[in-house]
């Protein structure tokens, strides 16, 4: 079972996990928190939020900037083929016969300056405050990314520490059953025992090492799933240097959080699928604002390279845009219905997700309070069996115990070490679960 779920545990993570590779170390020895801060600062899920969260922000500078002055210049070079031209004597009547005043100039460079000024567009207003919005949402799913890795990295950290405890249980029963088994084969050779007895202990001994195989290449697996998590070089050697226990402090704190007043508003998904709501309405407000108007001032100052001896045209020019809309044909009602059921739909979302969070929130904290029972009946039962092999132990010695006897209590005292790490780490799962609900740990402190 326990490595059926390791098996399971580590595929789902490392379809889950992102992080970018750094330049190969020796040795790293690492406790959680450091796999943690390590995580945080390499992981690229988080690291993408974080550029997702930059472009929010710049975003918000964009928008801001289209309702402050602009101003554009321009040149265009001209060319006229064919000039107009007047009769001079129009002008002069003392003009030579046949002498003509041109229109134009045939070559000519135009420079032109414009400024412009954005005076009331409710489409800008709107998306300015959206913008802000969507940086809010920058953060939240940063936030969510977090929380997912710190939950990933703390179930593979322990999972690993499980599986190498779990390994050196089953090489210590294996070696018990070694010992056993050579005794088994005398005591068959003098007649003792049933060839029976020898072979099924030699069955128990083979399955214990397929077991041990198993073990390792999961090991190996975890192992490599942390250095893709931590952003490290294949080459590393990591060290794992928690111990794997529960002290009686932490089961207490951990009762806490299992009764602790669920808040929804904290929930980071909750919070995501608010603040989508709310871009959503400003999305519908957007829409309306196309039926305002636009209003915008302007300057413009034009120079030409060579001047016509007849230039009608002004070199400053101010004014006022305005662009009203007046029939679309029904697009703009189309447009706006749709968004208004967008809306809607992000309203039935956030409700309904809020329902499956507090549910949830119950399920989780059952979960944790099944799994302290569980694992303090697991703890009561190691001490137990440890307690009762330490006294067949003596007996052995003394003589008064079988070797069978021995190995068999000692089998039930190590089946029993491994429920207990079982129990840690499944109430460390249903920890990382209620923590990430409950948007506990967000940060790690450097």
């Amino acid at each position: 079972m326990l490595l059926k779920k390791c098996q399971i545990i580590l595929l789902v993570l490392l379809a889950l996990s992102g992080a970018k590779v750094s330049l190969a170390q020796d040795t790293l020895r690492l406790s959680l928190n450091d796999a943690l801060k390590i995580a945080q600062d390499n992981n690229l899920n988080i690291r993408n939020s974080q550029l997702d969260l930059k472009i929010a922000q710049k975003k918000i500078t964009e928008t801001l900037a289209i309702g402050l002055p602009h101003i554009d210049g321009t040149a265009k070079y001209q060319y006229i083929p064919s000039v107009p031209t007047l009769p001079a004597s129009n002008f002069d009547p003392k003009a030579a016969p046949g002498a003509v005043i041109e229109l134009g100039v045939k070559q000519n460079i135009v420079y032109d300056l414009t400024v412009s000024q954005l005076i009331f567009n409710g489409a800008y207003l709107i998306g300015l405050k959206a913008s802000k919005v969507y940086s809010e949402l920058s953060a939240e799913s940063l936030e969510k990314s977090i929380l997912d890795v710190n939950e990933s990295v703390t179930n593979t950290y322990y999972m690993i520490l499980v599986g190498e405890e779990s390994r050196k249980v089953l090489k210590s029963n294996l070696e018990n059953v070694d010992k056993t088994l050579a005794d088994i084969r005398e005591m068959y050779k003098q007649g003792f025992v049933e060839k029976t007895d020898a072979e099924q202990l030699e069955l128990t001994g083979n399955t214990i090492t397929n077991a041990i195989s198993q073990i390792d290449n999961n090991l190996e697996m975890g192992r490599r799933l942390m250095k893709i998590q931590l952003g490290l070089s294949e080459k590393t050697n990591l060290i794992f240097t928690d111990p794997l226990q529960m002290e009686e402090a932490e089961v207490k704190k951990l009762s806490v959080l299992a009764n602790e007043p669920f808040i929804l508003e904290k929930n980071v998904d909750y919070k995501l699928l608010t603040t989508s709501e709310l871009l959503a309405k400003y999305d519908l407000k957007r829409e309306i604002s196309n039926y305002y108007p636009v209003i915008n001032a302007f300057y413009d100052h034009q120079e030409k390279w060579k001047t016509p001896i007849f230039d009608f045209a002004p070199k400053n020019v101010i004014g006022i845009n305005l662009t009203l809309p007046i029939f679309s044909s029904g697009q703009r009602m189309a447009a706006v219905a749709q968004k208004r059921m967008t809306f809607e739909k992000a309203t039935n979302s956030k409700l309904f997700a809020g329902n499956t969070i507090l549910m949830q929130s119950f399920q989780y904290q059952n979960d944790l309070k099944t799994k302290l029972e569980k694992f303090q009946i697991q703890k009561k039962s190691k001490e137990l069996s440890d307690n009762i092999y330490q006294r067949t132990l003596e007996k052995y010695k003394q003589g008064i115990s079988s070797s069978m006897d021995l190995m068999s209590v000692q089998n039930q005292y190590l089946n029993n070490l491994t429920n207990y790490y079982q129990g840690i780490y499944d109430v460390v799962g249903a920890r990382t679960k209620l923590e990430k609900l409950f948007n506990i740990n967000q940060k790690i402190s450097k």
